[in-house]
């Protein structure tokens, strides 16, 4: 074989590692999404896993504030069932403006706010939120790495046609995002 050959085959082998090395790349970042969006899927399950205590604790003082207390049942059972970040920010967006109203509905009742099981589950889930939001920041991260390997050149070229779709944030929709703009306020 000619020098000429060997250069050739030298490239081609070149072109061959980057390739397996864009490729592994892509497949980490990948799997770096996944497991943040796992993250946050046990936090959210944590606070969807509280909710029904809340609810519980509510009822014994405001029963007649069945519309409220229904509201929320009802937007926890749909964050449940969403699939996708898109849908589960959404959901998730609709359950904290529920979990607002209930805590609106606390201040009416003074009985309530004092109640110690009301305090400590207000307490939970407020820190509930922050490790919600601090596991959405990981997962928003890990997909805007990703998303920006997977749209640089070399990747960009054989990405998608390797089955490297774009991978969505978590965000709020824009009606969601004016309501929750913090944590639930925890009152003593």
């Amino acid at each position: 074989m000619s020098n000429l050959g060997w250069i050739v085959l030298g490239l081609i082998a070149l072109a061959a590692i980057y390739a397996v090395s864009v490729y592994n790349g892509l497949v980490t970042l990948r799997q770096r999404c996944r497991q943040a969006f796992s993250d946050i899927d046990v936090q959210l399950k944590q606070r969807h896993d509280l909710i029904p205590n809340l609810v519980e604790t509510v009822k014994g003082y405001a029963s007649h504030e069945r519309e409220t207390l229904d509201a929320v049942i009802r937007a926890r059972n749909q964050a449940i069932a969403a699939q996708g970040p898109a849908a589960q920010a959404a959901a998730e967006g609709q359950l904290q403006t529920a979990l607002r109203q209930l805590f609106a509905l606390a201040e009416a009742y003074p009985d309530l706010k004092a109640n110690t099981n009301f305090q400590q589950l207000q307490v939970e889930l407020a820190d509930l939120e922050n490790k919600i939001a601090a596991a959405r920041r990981f997962f928003n991260n890990a997909a805007a790495e990703y998303n920006a390997t997977r749209e640089s050149f070399p990747a960009v070229l054989f990405a998608s046609a390797m089955g490297f779709g774009p991978q969505e944030f978590f965000n709020l929709e824009e009606g969601e995002r004016a309501a929750v703009t913090k944590a639930p306020e925890v009152k003593f």
